[in-house]
């Protein structure tokens, strides 16, 4: 169980230190979901949204720490895959695996479709294809160089990020201390968190307009905005210490929880009363929590900043999902869920073949963008959704199934922390609370008209990904059979 790290993994260069695992377990928590996303979970919840972040930042914690449990123990490029694959079935590693890789396919299919309107707000004449091929080449070329400069440029995306929320959440402060009129003429303050209808304005529960809202049903629209935040589980295989830059880089994610989204959310509420984040402003348009706040303290260029901000996370984002999508083919190559030239390594120590192919795969799906109706991209979309509760809930399944292979192992010095170098708090009941949780925000998001289908994909997504495996261990003993017949005359 200790890590027993195989001749072709030891090939992958350990290139990843300790500032770039931070910056990147980091930058996977801040996405355009906090800029943007964030109005209609404050529309839904009121300032009681505070709360829904720390419950859904805390579940995702765990998810994490399941991870960062295996990672320590056995540090692997792929991690879900192989984990699930090891400790649970062959089928999970696949089903997990190419899970994984297609939700972050669909991911930076949607990135960089996007990163075209984010250019053409300061360079209109530039067509959306030309800046989504522009970085989309960028990005390959960065992850063909190497491991290094992968975490190297994920170190600056993520670090600007970072700087623009932390910049936000003092300003806000300041405008709270001093008392400033903000939106509405309402001068901020703390006040505003209990001030009209409560903390909780909307209730647990509650229809209206034809529509459910409410603290519950802010989960369901937070619990996305922490996707990626598990990405640290991918990089354990290259970096030259996981037994303790892992632990570090993760127990960082609560305080980074704690002041990148439940301070800038409790800030945000201060200084623009809930009812008006959302609400367009004089030239009639709608902007981003963050724009109205830098609007309160009098940085006109606000919009300026957040769309540099948002351009950032959109680039940030595509890269670390080449990187996680090659390591993932990496990973299901060595375990024959992927044809075998996904495993091969670069001089550089990078799968550049799966690079080159998730790149690929990933500039068709933006052409297919440009050219299918809206309601077959959200379709899309919603796969990523259920791609990311299935990758979740697999986590926490494998990470049950590795805790009773070790406690087999170990009999009763399974718990010895000496032992178990960084074990899940809670253990199974830890388990149990992070699936019911899933549970449950699915089952709240059948009453969404946004979300439903989601939902309904789970099921049908999952049936696509075991009749996939099914093709592949026919087509497997098929090839096996015929080899064997041929031997045998």
């Amino acid at each position: 169980m200790k890590a027993q790290t195989s001749r072709t993994q030891q090939t992958l260069h350990k290139g990843l230190a300790n500032r770039h695992i931070q910056l990147i377990a980091l930058g996977g928590a801040i996405g355009t979901g906090l800029f943007y996303g964030s109005s209609e979970s404050i529309g839904l919840a009121g300032p009681s949204v505070v709360l829904a972040y720390l419950i859904c930042g805390l579940m995702i914690f765990l998810v994490v720490r399941a991870l960062g449990e295996m990672s320590v123990e056995d540090p692997r490029a792929g991690a879900f895959s192989y984990y699930a694959s090891e400790y649970w079935s062959k089928r999970a590693g696949f089903v997990s695996g190419w899970n994984y890789w297609a939700n972050y396919i669909l991911v930076s299919m949607v990135e960089l479709t996007v990163v075209g309107q984010f250019v053409a707000y300061w360079f209109p004449n530039i067509p959306a294809w030309a800046s989504a091929a522009f970085f989309l080449v960028l990005v390959a070329g960065l992850n063909l160089l190497g491991v290094r400069a992968y975490g190297e440029t994920e170190f600056w995306l993520a670090l600007v990020k970072v700087v623009a929320v932390l910049a936000m959440i003092v300003g806000g402060l300041i405008v709270i201390w001093l008392h400033v009129s903000g939106t509405g003429n309402s001068p901020a303050s703390f006040a505003h968190l209990v001030d009209d209808g409560g903390f909780f304005p909307n209730g647990f529960l509650s229809f209206s307009h034809g529509h459910l809202s409410g603290f519950a049903m802010a989960l369901t629209v937070v619990l996305f905005s922490f996707g990626g935040t598990e990405l640290i589980g991918i990089t354990a295989g290259e970096t030259p210490h996981p037994r303790t830059t892992i632990p570090k880089a993760i127990n960082g994610v609560i305080w980074r929880i704690l002041i990148f989204y439940i301070g800038s959310m409790i800030v945000i509420l201060s200084v623009v009363p809930w009812r008006k984040v959302g609400v367009p402003n004089s030239h009639g348009v709608v902007v981003s929590p963050f724009v109205q706040i830098f609007d309160s303290i009098g940085v006109r260029s606000a919009a300026d900043i957040l769309n540099l901000v948002c351009l950032t996370a959109v680039i940030s984002v595509y890269n670390s999902g080449l990187y996680a999508n090659s390591r993932m083919l990496y990973s299901l190559a060595h375990q024959g869920n992927a044809p075998r030239v996904f495993g091969k390594l670069s001089k550089r120590g990078v799968p550049s073949i799966a690079v080159l192919v998730s790149a690929l795969i990933t500039a068709l799906s933006v052409l297919i963008v440009f050219f299918i109706p809206t309601q077959a991209f959200d379709y899309l979309m919603s796969i990523t959704m259920a791609a990311a509760v299935i990758n979740w809930t697999m986590i926490m399944i494998t990470e049950y199934k590795f805790r009773q292979r070790w406690n087999r192992l170990h009999g009763p010095d399974s718990n010895d922390p000496r032992l178990l170098g960084f074990p899940l708090p809670g253990k199974t009941v830890s388990t149990v609370v992070v699936i019911c949780f899933l549970v449950l925000c699915c089952v709240l998001m059948l009453f969404s008209n946004t979300y439903r289908i989601a939902v309904v994909m789970i099921p049908v997504w999952l049936g696509v990904l075991n009749l996939a495996d099914t093709i592949r261990h026919r087509i497997h003993h098929g090839t096996r059979t015929t080899s064997a017949r041929k031997q045998a005359k």
